[in-house]
């Protein structure tokens, strides 16, 4: 799996003004305490993010319109060489299928999709009106070392992310759905879910997204019908 993006961001309005508290902030801005959600998620070669190291990442990147609603706006996926330190599970390569060494997954530097990525991050989050991101991902605190892991492993200065908060997609779908794994919560909001695709960053990544959309858009009508 190559790097790549798609749905570009859409372009500042000309003239916009580089003010630091916009007039008009954008709607995004204003929903979660000026963070700017980020749905990630990441497979490796283990479970322990101080040895095991990343796979592949992929990171969904939302947008909200003048009503309030959540959409997804741009996906980013990335095969990445696993850090040359990291220990290779086997079990962990059998459970998702991904094989480090395998040439057609085209895999890049680590370091280098790491600082791609957060880049593309900083450009959404600014044009969000946000003053800082937030991850997104279903059991958050997995996705959430390993991405502090290999943002301090590369030194990388310009991180946007906070440094240890987090939205968990699984403790959101209990609530709004009643259960915690991802295939049966998006089955029970009305997302299909194909089982044989599950385990890659590419694939998980946009099912989390859309229940985090579904969940966040929700929550917006049930309040709204209690107004």
């Amino acid at each position: 799996m190559t790097s790549w993006c798609h749905y570009a961001l859409a372009k500042p309005s000309a003239g916009a003004s580089a003010v630091t508290e916009p007039q008009n902030p954008h709607p995004l801005s204003q929903r979660f305490r000026g963070f700017y959600p980020v749905i990630i998620d990441i497979e490796t070669t283990g479970f322990d993010c101080s040895r095991h190291g990343i796979v592949e990442i992929s990171a969904a990147l939302p947008t909200m319109d003048e009503q309030g609603l959540l959409t997804i706006q741009q996906v980013c996926d990335y095969a990445i060489q696993p850090h040359a330190d990291a220990v290779i599970d086997p079990a962990a390569v059998a459970f998702h299928g991904i094989d480090p060494a395998d040439p057609e997954r085209q895999a890049q530097a680590e370091a280098d999709a790491f600082r791609e990525l957060l880049s593309t991050v900083r450009q959404a989050q600014k044009q969000h009106d946000c003053h800082r991101s937030i991850l997104v991902a279903h059991n958050a605190q997995f996705d959430q070392g390993f991405l502090r892991a290999a943002i301090a492993r590369h030194d990388i200065k310009r991180d946007p992310f906070h440094p240890f908060s987090s939205l968990d997609t699984a403790t959101l779908a209990a609530l709004a759905c009643g259960h915690t794994v991802l295939a049966k919560a998006c089955e029970l909001a009305g997302i299909e879910f194909d089982g044989k695709s599950a385990h890659s960053a590419a694939y998980d990544t946009r099912k989390t997204a859309e229940l985090f959309c579904w969940i966040v858009n929700e929550w917006k009508r049930t309040t709204e019908a209690f107004k």
